[in-house]
């Protein structure tokens, strides 16, 4: 017979985050502050395409930037050059962001009367699938040299996303990826998602991603 207690903390831990983001995102939402949480691996591509993201919208938008790593203030100093404001979040070893950490993030930040916030999340596709951060929508990138198996290894995160970009396929003819198994991988795990095909290097595809970035936005203040 057992003389000790078994407690499910992880669904606790979760349902209370739940809850933190869901009372963040109906704050965003009356400030018709649009935050985009994008989600990636480390070398994906992230920076540069919020860099470039930066450069489309700056005109029209108030761009804020968040971003997220264990250490380092490497990507914040490069988004800084853009005249975006930024802040650079410390995760202290942890490798996401919840809810809360989100909300002190935005404080930070002072994000009231901007327009569109992107949280550039810690780079891994497990840990930053599994919590809510209150945002109004998720993205994540998946790299071409990363390849297509990714939706089959890493199926939540895949889940959990608005939308998919598929980054560096300026780089196709030299890996072996197969763009259209990618598709139909993610598809089945999340029907409704949205996948665009870009170049944050070259430009190629950021049209399609900037015209739906834009429309979210436009629509998240209605």
């Amino acid at each position: 017979m057992n003389t000790y207690k078994i407690i499910e903390i992880k669904e606790s831990i979760f349902s209370n985050n739940d809850r933190q983001a869901d009372k963040l995102r109906e704050e965003l939402k009356n400030k018709k502050t649009f935050l985009l949480n994008l989600m990636s691996s480390p070398g994906s591509g992230k920076t540069t395409t919020v860099l470039r993201t930066i450069e489309a919208l700056k005109d029209e938008m108030k761009i804020g930037v968040m971003e997220a790593d264990i250490d380092s203030d490497v990507d914040a100093s490069l988004v800084a050059k853009t005249g975006a404001k930024v802040i650079q979040l410390h995760t202290g070893g942890m490798c996401h962001l919840d809810a809360d950490m989100t909300k002190q993030g935005l404080d930070a930040l002072e994000a009231d009367g901007l327009d569109l916030v992107i949280l550039e999340n810690v780079g891994n596709l497990v840990c930053p699938a599994e919590f809510d951060t209150g945002s109004s929508k998720n993205a994540m990138i998946l790299s071409v040299p990363e390849g297509d198996d990714k939706p089959l290894k890493y199926p939540l995160m895949f889940s959990v996303v608005d939308v998919l970009l598929i980054n560096k396929i300026d780089a196709m003819c030299i890996f072996d990826f197969d763009i259209e198994k990618v598709k139909e991988r993610v598809k089945k795990l999340n029907p409704n998602i949205k996948v665009i095909p870009i170049s944050a290097k070259t430009g190629e595809g950021f049209d399609e991603w900037i015209d739906w970035l834009r429309n979210e936005v436009k629509a998240w203040k209605e």
